[in-house]
């Protein structure tokens, strides 16, 4: 009986999530009407919660384990709650960005409930938490102006929070990564990516002209070099790439853009010689087969995972997911690729996707050049942590080190991704705030 309920849960929940990926980028069209974009939100939450009953139907029929029962149902009041707090505060936030973060958080959840239970009430936890906190930028973010005042505040404290990390973290896989305060283990460098946004973001507001450009990127700078310094490369690579993109947007210059390209490639070379772990990763990629019983065992497995699950998966605890070292972190979506199938984890790519282009349509309509470069680097971020995440996975690039934002495990991890889409649909309710501002006063001049 089991096994035929993990059987057709298999197809199941491939066809819920190939229907909701559908409906993110159907939600999208530009000449849509709102009845229809309403309903559309109203089937993705449907399918969010059958998601949900379907994979913990088969959790607890394999575990029999009680607390399941219990996580599933506090899972559901947490969604449930979650997506009301945004319809009934927030009426004009994005119930597309809502949605898609619910069912990445869902996913996640899902994903570490199979792999261990305890990481998994954990980062529910968490979650409960980032909820509370996060609830409350949107209305923040659209209120308070002087965000943009506190550019010194913004460099002080992002350049202080790298180097205590630098000197005083616990050397995790060959990077100083996190600070560990009693049971707690904090990784402050990300928080500190959004502060180094909004530095950014303010600075290259202030000016564009050339020596204010040069100050913006010795402090830039100064971000990576300490992060390099911890050796973590990942987190560096992220920086770097988001400071050019919001460079080249408010400058306009391809030659500043070409300059920090050439200067990434100069320290990449340089990191290769600098960083044995480095190395290790560089042969891991080239060819993993060669060291399969050292450096090359994680990517080797994970890539033993993919192929296993074929298109349709395994089924849940039905692959070898543990098998992957650090599996619950930088390599989830090969477990997740495993059991639930390819056609599955391309769907979840395809709602990555979907967010990087709201984020990106929401950077394009802003028209105070803060906010846009805000909500810029924010889409510059989080699709750079997407690819280096899942091209590591996949040996397309060396691994990085670097987390699926929302689905892998990790406190910090999970609350910076709740506050930057937080920040995004701050800035998206004062985009349709000022746009409803603007059609009442036609509506009285035309009076």
């Amino acid at each position: 009986m089991v096994h035929l309920l993990v059987e057709i849960s298999r197809f199941t929940l491939i066809i819920f999530f190939a229907i909701y990926t559908y409906d993110c980028f159907a939600a999208l069209k530009p000449k849509i009407s709102a009845k229809r974009q309403r309903r559309i939100y109203r089937r993705q939450t449907a399918l969010l919660f059958m998601i949900l009953f379907n994979a913990y139907a088969v959790i607890l029929a394999v575990t029999m384990d009680i607390r399941i029962l219990l996580l599933f149902a506090a899972e559901i009041v947490f969604f449930a709650v979650t997506i009301g707090v945004y319809q009934f505060f927030y009426p004009n936030a994005s119930r597309s960005l809502v949605n898609n973060m619910c069912m990445l958080l869902a996913i996640g959840f899902i994903i570490l409930t199979r792999l261990d239970l305890d990481k998994a009430i954990k980062q529910f936890i968490i979650a409960c938490a980032a909820v509370v906190i996060t609830c409350f930028i949107p209305v923040i973010v659209a209120k308070l102006k002087g965000l943009q005042r506190l550019t010194w505040v913004y460099a002080v404290v992002g350049l202080a929070g790298l180097a205590i990390v630098a000197v005083a973290a616990t050397p995790e896989y060959g990077a100083n990564l996190s600070l560990k305060i009693g049971p707690l283990s904090i990784q402050p460098s990300e928080f500190i990516k959004i502060i180094f946004v909004l530095f950014c973001s303010s600075m290259l507001t202030i000016s564009t002209e050339f020596k204010h450009v040069v100050k913006t990127t010795v402090i830039a700078a100064l971000h990576v070099l300490i992060l390099v310094a911890s050796k973590d490369l990942g987190g560096a690579l992220i920086f770097l790439v988001t400071y050019l993109a919001m460079l080249y947007v408010a400058t306009r210059q391809p030659g500043y853009l070409f300059l920090g390209i050439a200067a990434g490639v100069v320290a990449a070379i340089a990191a290769y010689f600098m960083f044995a772990h480095v190395r290790t990763r560089v042969i891991a990629w080239k060819d993993p087969l060669s060291v399969i019983d050292d450096a090359g065992y994680q990517v080797c497995q994970s890539l033993f995972a993919i192929g296993t699950g074929g298109w349709f998966g395994s089924g849940l605890y039905q692959g070898m997911p543990n098998k992957i070292p650090v599996v619950s972190k930088d390599f989830i979506f090969a477990a997740i690729s495993e059991e639930m199938g390819g056609v599955f984890a391309l769907c979840l790519i395809f709602v990555c996707i979907s967010c990087l282009l709201m984020f990106f349509n929401i950077a394009m309509q802003m028209k105070d050049m803060f906010y846009k470069l805000i909500a810029l680097g924010l889409a510059t971020m989080y699709g750079t942590q997407v690819f280096l995440t899942l091209g590591g996975v996949i040996k397309f690039i060396p691994s990085t080190g670097v987390t699926l934002p929302l689905v892998s495990y990790g406190g910090s991890s999970l609350l910076a991704s709740m506050i930057l889409f937080a920040i995004i649909q701050g800035l998206y309710v004062l985009h349709m705030n000022e746009g409803e501002m603007h059609e009442s006063i036609k509506k009285k001049k035309r009076k």
